[in-house]
């Protein structure tokens, strides 16, 4: 997201980074917590939480729960970060926000909360027995969509006065 970048910029860091880091603002978590949370992948969260404890935004603390797998958390540069990103964020906010009225906008919020209530029940809800899952990645879509196209087509088989 455009906006996303630019405001993080004023933080000194990316939109990822502002992402990760503000998911151990208010108390550390592991990095397998914080993908699951943000719904990115693990390895993803670990480069990024790498790179701000690299540059002192965030620092790795002992687990309690789990030996190896250390928590982040945001160090006092990291909350100063995300102060300047603030400063910049909450005016375009109520400007934005200054466009829509209070009544749209809780409307929306209704339909969004609506949605995300019935996508969580959808994912808990056990797969129906011998139904083919859906495809979930768009390359997966583009596969099934192919083969319902082609496969019981003749495109591939050469006309009669070719052959």
């Amino acid at each position: 997201m455009d906006i996303a970048r630019r405001l993080a910029r004023a933080g000194g860091i990316t939109a990822t980074e502002w992402r990760v880091l503000g998911g151990v603002l208010d108390e550390p978590h592991s990095v397998a917590e914080i993908a699951r949370r943000m719904g990115m992948t693990r390895q993803g969260v670990q480069r990024v939480a790498d790179q701000l404890v690299d540059r002192g935004l965030a620092e790795y603390r002992p687990n309690p729960a789990h030996r190896r797998a250390k928590l982040l958390a945001c160090t006092e540069a990291g909350h100063w970060a995300i102060r300047r990103i603030a400063l910049v964020q909450r005016p375009w906010a109520d400007r934005i926000g200054a466009q829509i009225a209070a009544d749209e906008l809780n409307e929306t919020l209704t339909t969004i909360r609506r949605l995300l209530s019935t996508l969580d029940a959808d994912e808990a809800a056990p797969a129906l027995a011998g139904a083919r899952q859906a495809p979930r990645t768009v390359t997966q879509i583009a596969r099934r969509e192919w083969r319902r196209r082609h496969s019981s087509s003749t495109w591939w088989r050469p006309s009669a006065g070719e052959a």
